[in-house]
Formats: structure tokens, C-alpha cells, sequence
């Protein structure tokens, strides 16, 4: 199961909750929230809604809770798996990215230029833990993703079915981004590492390219989500 919180992610849950991707267990929303979900509920509740104070909500988040709206939802029950990604000419591929507001800054990253999925490392926080949710603005709903246990051989998998594996890297023998011309029938997987150690030397071994952003050469590294933004940017077509 999976916590959603704020009025705005729950507005962008519901949709998902009528289409079948997710089953909502219940809401627990203040008399405000569920007034300003009075629109996008539907007339006969499959659910329970449960409305209370705020003081109730803080009781039970355990600390001072100031959005006046929860969801509770499970998981799909159908495990996304490499082969089941959408074919989209432009993935993410996340190793090692352990926080979850940088993982949920990376699926709002995905979900405004047009990645068509994620791909996460085992090591990966949670795309549907609650902070992770909220920071991507509802991106990690909606933008597929798939957690794989034996990385390289996933990527592998992704080179099989036509996409070049490039890995993003402060490396400064590596090529500058802006020599990369990606066309229209380009497939390309866009590899990312943490802010500490970056991509490991196996995965940068199994590259196909490996680029960096210029950058002032004392300046320190960029957030991963601000260089994925740049990156993805740069790697239109």
C-alpha cells in the first residue's frame, strides 16, 4: 500500500483510481479538503471517506499535518517488468539514487519531457513512498517504472531492443552533451548515478556514450535532478 497527501496529488489519484491502475482503501480528509474534492468525487462513494479535524489528522500522522487530505491505495498487482515498458524513445535509467525527494524530482523531470519510463536499481528509494510522491507532483503515477534486480543485464535488455545506453557523467574525458545531435529515431536510455559516487564503473563500462554537462570547473556537481533536466533538454529532438 501506498500513502498519497495533499488535495492537488489526490485531484491527479482519482482519475487513475476510475481508469483501474490503482484501488483506493479509503480518504481521510478535514470538511474543508473534502469540499474542495467535492467535484472530482464521485456521487456514490465505493470507498469510505472518513472527515474529521485537524487535530485528528495530526494525531494520526503523528506530527502537524497541514494538507487536510489522505489517500491510502495499493499497488497494482500486475509487477511492471522491462519488457512491459511503454516503447518510447526516451528512458531514464536511476542506480543508486537513494533519496526520495530526488527520486520524485526525477520523475517530475520524466513526466515534463517526455520520458515514456523509469528504471530503477534496487537501491533506489521507493517512487511510491509518500515524500517521493509529493515531490514529483503525482509523477510517479503516472509515469511507468520498473525495479530490476540484476541491473546490468537490464540494461543489456534495453540495448537488445534498440536504445543507446548514455550515461551522464562529471568524468571530464568524457564527451560534452552538446555534441550528442539525437534524431527522431533515436532511442536512447539516459543513465543516472547518485550525487555521491555516480554511475558505477561497470555501468559506465556498458555505456554506448558517456557525456557531461559543461560546467565552471570550480563549481561543485549538480543536483541529479537539475542535471537530468539538462540533459533530457538537450537530448530532444
Amino acid at each position: 500500500m501506498f500513502v498519497v497527501e495533499g488535495r492537488l496529488i489526490v485531484r491527479r489519484l482519482l482519475p487513475l483510481i476510475a481508469a483501474g491502475q490503482f484501488e483506493l482503501t479509503s480518504l481521510l480528509v478535514t470538511s474543508t479538503a473534502l469540499q474542495a474534492l467535492s467535484d472530482v468525487l464521485p456521487d456514490s462513494l465505493p470507498w469510505p471517506v472518513y472527515v474529521c479535524r485537524r487535530s485528528v489528522v495530526r494525531a494520526v500522522t503523528g506530527f502537524n499535518f497541514h494538507r487536510g487530505c489522505l489517500a491510502l491505495a495499493r499497488r497494482p498487482n500486475i509487477e511492471m517488468t522491462i519488457d512491459r515498458l511503454p516503447d518510447s524513445p526516451r528512458l531514464i535509467a536511476l542506480e543508486g539514487v537513494g533519496n526520495p525527494d530526488n527520486v520524485g524530482g526525477l520523475f517530475r523531470v520524466a513526466g515534463t519531457l517526455t520520458v515514456g519510463g523509469v528504471i530503477l536499481d534496487r537501491t533506489c528509494a521507493d517512487p511510491l513512498y509518500r515524500k517521493a510522491i509529493r515531490t514529483s507532483m503525482g509523477a510517479t503515477l503516472r509515469v511507468p517504472f520498473v525495479r530490476v534486480q540484476d541491473w546490468l543485464s537490464a540494461l543489456s535488455q534495453l540495448r537488445t531492443r534498440g536504445y543507446r545506453l548514455i550515461a551522464l557523467t562529471p568524468d571530464p574525458e568524457a564527451v560534452s552533451l552538446e555534441t550528442l545531435k539525437p534524431t527522431a529515431r533515436d532511442r536512447l536510455v539516459l543513465m543516472l548515478g547518485s550525487e555521491g559516487s555516480g554511475l558505477q564503473p561497470a555501468t559506465l563500462a556498458l555505456a554506448d556514450a558517456r557525456v557531461r554537462i559543461p560546467m565552471d570547473p570550480d563549481a561543485d556537481s549538480l543536483n541529479v535532478v537539475v542535471a537530468a533536466a539538462i540533459a533530457l533538454h538537450a537530448l530532444q529532438f
